[in-house]
């Protein structure tokens, strides 16, 4: 599977900046679908929150959703800060953060069955265990083996992606998903990048786009559930 070289190149360049700094393991992960939507589809949680024919049902599913993904850049961040700050919890907020790939992939499960909730949290957690090998890398100062955990950790991102897709064809393209999910990524590595190096109003900026990411990504899912199993909804 191929690479996005921008994206690779992103990482890359970051990471070098941190190997005098980076001391442990820091987790990071993240699950993305398409940001730049059509016009159309242009101010989706507004159009939940206000709309009169949104049932009980769906509106549990987007609300449990926005939870989950919310969760999951919280303590993904909550990461990143104790990795950068040397603090005792992180043992603890990493097992959060597992827990939470868990979490998600039984939230499909009502949808789109058992095993293939499982091989999304399996993704997902192979989506950490990539992170902690590419930070890893950049602690040994191995620019080659940056650059191949790097490439792992994207063509992880884009098994995501295509998964997503093939669950959802009509609603989760397989360029939209992709595209968010290489953003996603970029915005993380910067996230950790500017907490390690005391950007802190940086980091700040970071977090916030990432926040207004990962709502429009829990949103497309959510509606992209509603719109293949109508008759759950009714």
């Amino acid at each position: 599977m191929s690479t996005n070289p921008h994206a690779g190149r992103l990482a890359r360049t970051a990471l070098a900046g941190l190997l005098p700094d980076a001391g442990a393991v820091l987790v990071l992960a993240g699950c993305g679908t398409h940001e730049g939507h059509a016009a159309g589809d242009q101010g989706d949680a507004r159009g939940v929150a206000v709309s009169a024919r949104i049932t009980h049902g769906q509106a549990a599913l987007h609300d449990a959703m926005r939870k989950l993904w919310e969760d999951h850049i919280t303590w993904t961040r909550l990461a990143i800060i104790s990795f950068a700050h040397e603090l005792p919890d992180l043992p603890a907020t990493e097992q959060r953060l597992l827990r939470n790939q868990t979490d998600i992939g039984n939230a499909i499960k009502p949808y789109y069955g058992r095993a293939a909730g499982n091989e999304l949290t399996a993704l997902l957690k192979q989506h950490i265990a990539g992170a902690v090998a590419l930070l890893q890398a950049a602690k040994a100062g191995d620019q080659n083996l940056i650059e191949q955990r790097t490439a792992e950790w994207y063509v992880n991102g884009n098994q995501i992606a295509d998964f997503l897709h093939a669950a959802n064809p009509r609603n989760w393209s397989r360029r939209a998903m992709r595209r968010t999910m290489r953003r996603h990524l970029d915005r993380t590595v910067s996230e950790a990048v500017n907490r390690l190096q005391g950007k802190y109003a940086a980091d700040v900026r970071d977090y916030d786009a990432i926040h207004h990411h990962i709502l429009m990504m829990a949103d497309t899912l959510s509606r992209g559930i509603v719109k293949q199993f109508p008759r759950h909804f009714r």
